[in-house]
C-alpha cells in the first residue's frame, strides 16, 4: 500500500501567481499614451558583456507626464541604450542631450492603440499558456501517483483542484486583459 498522496497545490499556486505577476510587468510596458517608467522595464541594454535592463545603466524619470528621462551613467553606453529603446518596439523616438536620453510620449492614434490591444492580447495569451502549463505539471504528478496506487477518488479530487485553481487563474488573466485593453481604447 503506498503512502498518501499530497500534492504541493502551494507551488502550483505559487507559479500560476509567477505567471501572472510576469503578465503584469508586461501590461506595465504597454503605454497608454501617458509616460511611465515601467514601460521601459523590458527593454534590455547589452552592456559589459550581458543584457542588463535600463534601470541598470541609468536613472529613469518621469518629469512631465509625456515624457521619460534616462540619465545614463556611463557615457560609453548612451548609443547602446538608443538603440536598445529604438528596437524594442516601443514605437518611441529617443533624443540625445548629452548622457540623458529624452523619451518624448506620442498622442496614441487609432491603429496604434488597436496594435497594442493585440500585444497586450499576446500577453495575456502566453500567460495562458504558462498557467496551463502548471496545470498540466500537477496533473501528471496526479497521474504519477495514481500509478502507484493512488484511489480512482483522490484521483478526481486533486484534479478537480488543479483544474478549479487553473481556472481562476486564466479568469484573472481574462479580466485584467479587459481592464488593459479599455485604458489603450480610451482617449
Amino acid at each position: 500500500m503506498s503512502e498518501e498522496f499530497e500534492l504541493d497545490t502551494d507551488d502550483l499556486k505559487r507559479r500560476m501567481d509567477g505567471a501572472m505577476a510576469n503578465l503584469k510587468t508586461e501590461f506595465g510596458s504597454l503605454r497608454t499614451g501617458r509616460a511611465s517608467g515601467s514601460m521601459l522595464e523590458p527593454v534590455m541594454v547589452e552592456a559589459y558583456g550581458s543584457m542588463t535592463p535600463i534601470n541598470q545603466v541609468g536613472t529613469v524619470n518621469v518629469p512631465e507626464p509625456r515624457m521619460v528621462t534616462i540619465n545614463v551613467w556611463d557615457k560609453g553606453l548612451v548609443g547602446k541604450v538608443e538603440k536598445a529603446i529604438r528596437e524594442s518596439g516601443l514605437g518611441i523616438n529617443p533624443q540625445l542631450n548629452g548622457t540623458i536620453i529624452m523619451l518624448p510620449i506620442p498622442e496614441l492614434n487609432e491603429e496604434r492603440r488597436r496594435e497594442l490591444g493585440k500585444v497586450a492580447g499576446q500577453y495575456a495569451e502566453s500567460a495562458r499558456v504558462s498557467i496551463r502549463n502548471v496545470r498540466r505539471d500537477g496533473m501528471d504528478q496526479i497521474k504519477k501517483a495514481k500509478n502507484d496506487g493512488m484511489s480512482e477518488d483522490d484521483q478526481k479530487l486533486w484534479e478537480a483542484e488543479v483544474q478549479e485553481m487553473t481556472d481562476a487563474m486564466i479568469k484573472a488573466v481574462d479580466d485584467a486583459l479587459e481592464v488593459k485593453q479599455e485604458e489603450i481604447m480610451q482617449v
